[in-house]
């Protein structure tokens, strides 16, 4: 598949992937130059991705007359 067509799920769980594949000792400096380069286009693609959630929440968060509406958001679980 495609990298450009993977999720912001799949692109993450393969940096993960090459992160650990790039920690072993054994790899060969060639493969590692390999899984770097498809890494950075992963870090790029997940980059846009945020970018483009980023842009459809403030979309999504203006009010009737175009102005934006921001709001804290408390991410810490209520007791």
């Amino acid at each position: 598949m495609e990298i450009e067509k993977l999720s912001f799920e799949e692109c993450i769980k393969r940096l993960e992937e090459i992160v650990n594949e790039l920690e072993d000792e054994n790899i060969s400096l060639e493969d590692s130059m390999k899984k770097f380069e498809i890494g950075i286009k992963l870090s790029s693609i997940c980059l846009n991705k945020l970018n483009e959630a980023e842009k459809k929440i403030e979309e999504l968060t203006r009010s009737e007359n175009g102005k934006l509406i921001t709001k804290e958001l408390n991410l810490e679980k209520e007791n």
